[in-house]
């Protein structure tokens, strides 16, 4: 047998660089496989980076990372098909260091992150894409091309292969994803000057703001749009769970088309290049459908095991986190020379004692709970706005039968259904 790597990380996202960088770290011998033609190439993400859990893996970030801007302000809004109902927070506190949270682009950080798993030690081998794993005894012994010359042997694989991992399933660790289980997003990458973005979205210079957009945003469905403000660009995308694009049988092109057309959208957007558009799935399975994360010989990190948290806009910082606490595990199973599942079974450990594992339970049931309320993001908004509508016009009656117009309004609404929506969404978040 060729002579061994301590591990093998498939995938050089945020999770797998993470990984590899913290075993080189401990003095592993370590190689990260990328499929792309350099790392970050065929990675999508919307994005934001937080700092605080970066800096803690990634000390002194800022100072050589390529960040976009400073994200100073959250906007939350819910389209209908002619209106937007909206909340914002904006804070000082945002715009001076720490700072909470910088927009960011997946290509160019990806590659600036690979190069600190390099410093460290790692090796990293762009183009190499792995067709499936090597066995012996029943357990995971490296990886292989396919081709003569393409089998590489490790004492551990460390799958990071992205949210359609076909080696988690090739390792035995979850079945084929379920459509429940996935969005799939669609997003464009819009070239703006600098000032143009600051004048539109109202921000201080250098400064920037995120909107997350419901409802009509994605034709009704379960899932969001987004835009995020770059330094002279935008990102903009929509998603929504692959099951319902199915059922609909909606393109979520068309729906990002959609998307940019609404009135709330085109002017912030008017004038722009786009100059980028990637697609990219994403998984939605949550607490209850997450998948084994250790077997003989390999563990699974960041999306390729479902660690996001949609509700909340956070995988990046999960998936660094995973790859953290699972290069841990590694590195404690190679001072016993143990790769057993027994001794990776630690890794699993780890994970229920950190934020991944807490935050994922926290919001179990709260997909399933909107998904099977598609009224939320369509009749809710639409009598919200016809409310507001009618009490802001004014056209000769006076607000108290303004008032008992908008009463009826929502005297009208199913009370068995209302009721069920509040006592669902209290169980949802418990």
């Amino acid at each position: 047998m060729d002579e061994r790597m301590d591990a093998i990380v498939v995938g050089a996202g945020p999770a797998g660089v993470t990984a590899a960088r913290a075993l080189a770290d401990a003095g592993l011998a370590v190689v990260v496989l990328e499929r792309g033609q350099f790392p970050g190439s065929k990675n999508v993400w919307g994005g934001i980076l937080y700092r605080q859990p970066t800096e803690e893996i990634c000390p002194g970030f800022e100072a050589e990372a390529p960040l976009e801007r400073p994200i100073i302000e959250q906007r939350y809004l819910m389209l209908t098909e002619d209106a937007v109902l909206g909340a914002t927070y904006r804070t000082q506190r945002f715009a001076e260091p720490p700072h909470n949270a910088y927009s960011v682009l997946r290509s160019p950080f990806d590659r600036w992150y690979a190069t600190k798993a390099e410093e460290a030690g790692a090796e990293v081998f762009s183009e190499f894409t792995v067709t499936d794993l090597l066995w012996e005894d029943g357990r995971v012994v490296g990886v292989t091309t396919g081709d003569a010359d393409g089998e590489l042997y490790a004492r551990c694989v460390v799958l990071a292969d992205g949210a359609n991992s076909l080696l988690a399933q090739k390792a035995g660790l979850h079945k084929e994803w379920a459509p429940i289980e996935q969005a799939l997003v669609a997003k464009e990458l819009i070239a703006l000057p600098a000032g143009t973005i600051e004048d539109r979205f109202a921000l201080p210079a250098g400064m920037g703001t995120a909107l997350e957009v419901f409802g009509e945003a994605t034709w009704g469905l379960l899932g969001y749009g987004f835009v995020y403000t770059n330094r002279d660009s935008l990102s903009i995308g929509t998603g929504a769970l692959l099951e319902d694009l199915i059922r609909t049988g909606i393109n979520v092109n068309d729906m990002l088309d959609r998307f940019k057309r609404h009135p709330a959208i085109a002017p912030l957007i008017a004038g722009g290049e786009t100059v980028e558009y990637s697609a990219h799935l994403i998984p939605e399975g949550g607490y209850h459908r997450m998948p084994r994360v250790y077997a003989d010989g390999v563990v699974v990190v960041g999306d390729a095991a479902g660690f996001v948290n949609p509700l909340n806009r956070e995988g990046v910082n999960l998936a660094m986190l995973s790859g953290t606490l699972a290069a841990q595990a590694v590195t404690e199973a190679a001072a016993t020379d143990d790769f057993s599942a027994a001794s990776l079974a630690r890794y699993r450990d780890l994970l229920d004692d950190s934020i991944v594992i807490k935050d994922l339970y926290k919001i179990r049931n709260a997909t399933d709970y909107a998904h099977a309320r598609p009224h939320l993001l369509t009749e809710y908004p639409r009598l919200v706005s016809d409310a507001a509508r009618e009490y802001l016009t004014v056209d000769g009656f006076s607000k108290k039968e303004k008032q008992a117009k908008i009463g009826g309004m929502f005297r009208g609404l199913p009370k068995r259904r209302l009721l069920g929506d509040l006592i669902g969404a209290a169980r949802a978040m418990t």
